[in-house]
């Protein structure tokens, strides 16, 4: 439990850093007299960086260790905030986006953490509260940015920067290695056998695609098509208000403050009762259906507070249908490929991270403002389809 509070801390402020610069990044794009096309790929640029290093970093973690790979994620999210505050121009802005990306690659190494740490009916309650943290890092991080900008264009980045630096040093001193690192295991009879070498990131990878029927990869399946919506919206979520309601920096950050907001309340409280009561499985259905009418309903939205009403339904829905769903894929999955596996799931988001805010910029300019919202409500339809056809059983004896 002491690991766990010490990862949901560093969980939290590298949320805070995060989300200091997220709402801004496309205020600050247009100001260099980009389009939303381009927000898109701008957005995108970290999804890409994000594609190439999770498996990396998942295998790394299995073999040296998840507390290696967090600290470096922590190091590189710090020089991409530093470029973010000095950055005079796009391509710099590009650069920090990908920078922060190859940081960004170590979200399926926290997941396998967890995975370590607690027991396989407790797991869908410790990602709820990891994802807690975060969210309550999405209450703080856009209020800072917004108020920092005030200062200047810099101070966001910079204070990000310095924020990410200081959890650098602490999670050196006080985040402990969550597995041992021997070259065997011991068995619940006692009897010590070799660890199995990790299989290769392709091959991992593509097992998921060539046979999206398996348990494990079913469930993947069913993250990446759920994360092609959630990270369509924040291409154009931004541009969006500014359009509608003629939101800018100093105000956006009432909109992520709500997200967050909700999703440290639901997280905190209401995730694992609701997981304990329906079971995973129809946790993560539910929380599809919550998500994908939260996203059907805004562009309804007349006003800025019915707007927030409506907005309510996505924190809503992403905290019961992600932890579920990860919680899931690490009970079918074998305990030494933990990283490996939540790597791959990782990668798969980062395939539709990439595609997600370029057809949402691309739609937004070219079909209209809310084409994107109504989209992405039917994306997660998919997903509730394809969540439909998982079954309650089929866990790993070795997941356990």
């Amino acid at each position: 439990m002491k690991r766990m509070s010490v990862l949901m801390a560093v969980a939290f402020v590298d949320m805070i850093g995060l989300t200091l610069v997220l709402p801004l990044l496309a205020l600050y794009a247009i100001s260099f007299h980009a389009s939303p096309t381009t927000v898109g790929f701008l957005t995108a640029a970290f999804p890409v960086a994000q594609l190439l290093a999770s498996p990396v970093w998942g295998r790394v973690s299995d073999r040296y260790g998840r507390r290696p790979a967090l600290l470096v994620g922590l190091a590189a999210s710090t020089v991409a905030y530093v470029i973010f505050g000095l950055a005079g121009s796009l391509w710099l802005l590009f650069v920090s986006r990908f920078v922060q990306g190859l940081g960004g690659g170590t979200t399926g190494v926290a997941q396998a953490y967890v995975a370590d740490t607690m027991a396989p009916h407790e797991r869908a309650k410790a990602l709820g509260w990891l994802s807690a943290a975060t969210s309550l890092g999405v209450v703080i991080g856009p209020a800072v940015g917004s108020f920092a900008a005030r200062v200047g264009e810099s101070a966001p980045g910079l204070v990000a920067a310095a924020l990410c630096l200081c959890n650098l040093v602490f999670a050196w001193k006080w985040l402990p290695e969550s597995r041992v690192l021997a070259a065997h295991v011991t068995t619940e009879s006692g009897r010590h056998v070799p660890t199995p070498e990790p299989r290769p990131v392709r091959e991992a990878v593509w097992e998921v695609i060539r046979h999206p029927s398996r348990p494990a990869a079913h469930l993947i399946w069913i993250y990446a098509v759920a994360m092609l919506a959630y990270n369509s919206a924040p291409a154009v979520f931004t541009l969006y208000l500014a359009w509608r309601f003629g939101i800018g920096t100093t105000n956006i950050w009432w909109f992520f403050t709500v997200f967050g907001g909700v999703g440290v309340l639901m997280r905190a409280f209401v995730v694992g009762p609701v997981n304990d009561r329906l079971g995973e499985v129809r946790t993560m259905r539910l929380g599809a259906v919550l998500y994908a009418l939260g996203y059907a309903l805004i562009p309804f939205a007349p006003s800025v507070p019915l707007f927030l009403g409506f907005q309510v339904l996505l924190p809503l829905g992403t905290a019961l249908l992600f932890p579920a769903n990860s919680a899931l894929v690490s009970h079918r999955t074998s305990r030494h490929e933990f990283g490996l596996m939540m790597g791959v799931q990782q990668a798969l988001r980062g395939v539709a991270s990439v595609l997600g805010p370029i057809w949402a910029g691309l739609a937004y300019q070219y079909l209209g403002p809310r084409v994107p919202f109504f989209a992405c409500a039917v994306i997660i339809a998919c997903a509730l389809l394809i969540a439909t056809r998982v079954r309650s059983g089929d866990v790993l004896p070795a997941a356990a």
